[in-house]
């Protein structure tokens, strides 16, 4: 019995072997074979996962309705919003995030999307090209945007946040932080100490403005600083818009770079309501006029070229601990951010 026992085993082993095997086979046969072939790129789509399942209901006649094609999608903006993380499916995770809300808009079944925000910011046009992304969604397939804030969601996270319809977050929430950023290292006085010189050939009076190897000019200050006040007016500009606010009044206050509480945020009508996550669910659901709908997420399909690079790097016995890249956001000196000043280099 047990040396029956025994052949199944590895007969089963040498199956599961085999079909490997063959699976790899036919990828490579299939890549060999569209070498030469010109084909026409679909576009990339997220996967669904349900969040919640739609909640039964009752209808006029008073029967209970459980079955529901509405849905609403959750989209999450987490972390430094920057162009040079990679994403799931696109070049960036700001590609992935625009690949997803225009997914959501146009699925026909997505009644409403909630973006949930959980950001200090990042780069201006990286935070831009998201708040058009949000405002295509709001704007151009008309379905509500319900904007969530997470434990933070400051300067290019409320950028982001202000493409909304509604916006909503808990009073605990950390936002605002309405600025503009741009900083570079001056070292010129400790190479000086040490006898090292740098030696700069260039081809204009500002081409290397941002070097920390010399004092910076009272011209080249006088440029920087009119680009991060463009830059800000567009951010106040925006801000004023979609909250309809008083601009000057903002450039006089809120608007300072402070960062304040979900709480005093909606005394002071940034966002439009305080609450869970929950909550802005319903509120997509009420804003999209539908009774019930199930919460969806997208997640990146399965890759069979990334699991066989998992399998690689498992066979890796080294193990590497960045902490400053664990404790601080990858923040390259003179660029200009959407960031609380803590997070500057």
């Amino acid at each position: 019995m047990q040396k029956n026992s025994g052949c199944l085993w590895m007969l089963a082993g040498f199956g599961l072997c085999l079909g490997f095997l063959l699976v790899l086979g036919l990828v490579f046969t299939a890549s060999m074979g569209n070498m030469n072939t010109v084909v026409k790129a679909s576009a990339p789509k997220f996967e669904e996962a349900i969040v919640l399942d739609a909640k039964p209901y009752k209808d006029s006649t008073g029967k209970e309705v459980k079955d529901t094609d509405a849905k609403i999608a959750v989209i999450y903006l987490r972390g430094i919003i920057t162009s040079s993380e990679p994403g799931a499916l696109g070049p960036s995770m700001v590609d992935d995030l625009k690949i997803q809300l225009e997914q959501a808009a146009t699925d026909d079944k997505v009644k409403a999307v909630v973006l949930y925000v959980d950001s200090p910011g990042g780069e201006v046009t990286a935070s831009d090209s998201i708040y058009n992304a949000v405002k295509k969604v709001r704007d151009g397939a008309k379905k509500p945007v319900v904007v969530y804030m997470g434990s933070l969601a400051a300067s290019g996270g409320y950028y982001v946040s202000c493409g909304g319809t509604f916006l909503m977050a808990n009073e605990t929430t950390l936002t605002g932080s309405i600025g503009v950023i741009m900083q570079s290292m001056k070292y010129h006085e400790l190479m000086s100490k040490i006898g090292v010189e740098t030696i700069t050939f260039k081809s204009g009076q500002f081409k290397d403005m941002l070097s920390g190897s010399r004092e910076m000019t009272q011209e080249e200050r006088d440029y920087v600083q009119k680009m991060v006040m463009d830059t800000y007016g567009k951010f106040v500009g925006i801000v004023a818009r979609e909250r309809k606010l008083n601009e000057d009044e903002l450039r006089h206050g809120l608007a300072d770079g402070r960062v304040i509480s979900g709480k005093d945020a909606l005394a002071a009508k940034l966002i439009n309501a305080t609450g869970e996550v929950e909550d802005a669910y319903a509120k997509a659901m009420a804003l999209a006029n539908v009774k019930a709908a199930s919460i969806i997420r997208y997640e990146s399909p399965f890759k069979f070229g990334k699991f066989l690079r998992l399998l690689g790097q498992s066979e890796k016995s080294s193990v590497e601990i960045n902490v400053t890249k664990a404790l601080l956001p990858k923040v390259d000196a003179g660029r200009m951010y959407f960031l609380p000043s803590s997070y500057a280099p």
